[in-house]
């Protein structure tokens, strides 16, 4: 049965800087809900089927469930969508911290409230080439069969397609090196496949700025300024989240995170740059404060 409920929530997270706050709070109210009305029972991988729902439908952005669930499970995750109505999701024990690491998020200024459109062609343009090849997405499409299409493709769907569907597919197969180096331990694995990854989505998945405003270049700037300032170090960085505005991410030696984040902050203003801590608990019931 669902019951009202009076909420108070608090947050630090800056509006529009494309952090998972709107799959936070939608988490959110959906723990509250399950916890209330039905007894805890809503498990997380279904929370976050519910919290991407929400989103799609009423707030109109068309979201996958990463998002959401990395913010209703936690931890470092992997995520087989081959069945998306029950994504296979595995925790991968993790501790950044004691990896001699911080995860440093720096906010670039700039709103994603107008950038759905953008959002949207992403997956739009995939989906624009597995139909070429008969396909409802791109996942089954091999690399050989899509360069071998090219020429025909860059007539039907445009290049941009093409890039961006290059990017999905070698994607993929990092995000399967990614785990094998965290289950690993191995940090000098890990830090190459956020650079690749980064430097793909730049290149290829073109979601670093829009091209209805190129003047505003905030990430592009943010990552610039990160090479700058990590320099040789064991490091890496890369754009946060579906880009296009906000955020970006680095993974900084404890040694040098102070020094990073001045210099972040001196470009983009004070407390612009955060270290995150990436918590073991995703959505949870915190009795007795």
């Amino acid at each position: 049965a669902v019951c009202g409920f009076d909420a108070y929530t608090t947050s630090n997270v800056r509006k529009g800087s494309g952090i998972s706050s709107s799959a936070a709070f939608e988490v959110l109210v959906g723990k509250i809900l399950s916890v209330l009305a039905c007894n805890d029972s809503v498990s997380h991988p279904e929370l976050s089927r519910i919290a991407k729902e929400a989103e799609n439908l009423y707030f109109g952005k068309p979201s996958g469930l990463m998002d959401q669930t990395a913010c209703a499970v936690g931890a470092f995750i992997t995520i087989d969508f081959a069945d998306p109505e029950n994504a296979v999701i595995e925790q991968i024990p993790f501790d950044l911290e004691q990896a001699g690491y911080a995860l440093c998020v720096t906010y670039t200024g700039g709103n994603h409230a107008d950038l759905n459109d953008d959002y949207a062609a992403i997956p739009a343009e995939m989906k624009a080439v597995a139909e070429q090849f008969s396909l409802p997405v791109l996942r089954g499409l091999s690399k050989e069969a899509l360069i071998g299409a090219m020429p025909d493709l860059r007539e039907k769907v445009g290049d941009r397609a093409i890039l961006r569907a290059l990017h999905y597919l070698n994607e993929n197969e990092r995000v399967e090196r990614q785990v094998d180096a965290l289950r690993a331990g191995d940090m000098h694995a890990f830090l190459c496949g956020v650079r690749a990854s980064g430097d793909s989505s730049y290149k290829y998945l073109q979601n670093v700025f829009t091209v209805t405003n190129v003047s505003e270049q905030g990430i592009s700037l943010a990552l610039a300024l990160s090479e700058e300032l990590l320099g040789d170090s064991e490091s890496a960085w890369r754009v946060h989240g579906g880009g296009f505005a906000g955020t970006v991410q680095a993974f900084v030696p404890l040694s040098l995170t102070e020094a990073y984040r001045a210099g972040m902050n001196a470009v983009f203003g004070q407390d612009a740059c955060s270290v995150l801590r990436i918590r073991p608990e995703g959505a949870a019931v915190v009795w007795g404060l």
